[in-house]
């Protein structure tokens, strides 16, 4: 299992910035985190620095978002639907994405839901809760 450090999340993605920005060649997974970042554009300024970026403290008190946080949870649904786990992600965000018309509304509702598991299961010291995560996306897909 990966699990990188801080610092090589904050690094991966200004590279991944560096790259797209230069027309260097990029892997498959850089790719599909050079999308995220170019929808967000209010990250861009985060991403020039690299040495800024990983002694920076986001801690919300500025009112601002952890850019680092959010696109590592782009990235995160996007491989849960790649490989459809937990079993009915997949479907569950590409019906909210057709409800919402938009894929970037269906991965920023998903994400609530995937905080939530994940606050969840670390406040009860237990493994995430794969259903209830795809339940909630569904729920988000079904209702107004």
């Amino acid at each position: 299992m990966f699990n990188p450090t801080q610092e090589e999340v904050r690094r991966f993605f200004c590279e991944v910035f560096a790259k797209s920005r230069s027309g260097q060649p990029m892997e498959a997974l850089e790719i599909i985190a050079a999308r995220w970042i170019d929808e967000h554009p209010e990250y861009h300024a985060d991403l020039e620095d690299a040495d800024a970026a990983v002694a920076r403290i986001y801690d919300g008190k500025d009112g601002r978002a952890n850019p680092f946080l959010h696109l590592s949870m782009h990235l995160s649904i996007s491989e849960q639907c790649s490989i459809d786990q937990p079993r009915g992600i997949r479907q569950a965000v590409e019906l909210l994405a057709k409800r919402r018309d938009s894929l970037m509304d269906a991965h920023h509702e998903a994400m609530e839901c995937l905080g939530q598991m994940m606050w969840e299961s670390q406040r009860a010291g237990r493994p995430p809760d794969g259903e209830g995560y795809v339940a909630c996306v569904q729920r988000r897909a079904t209702k107004d």
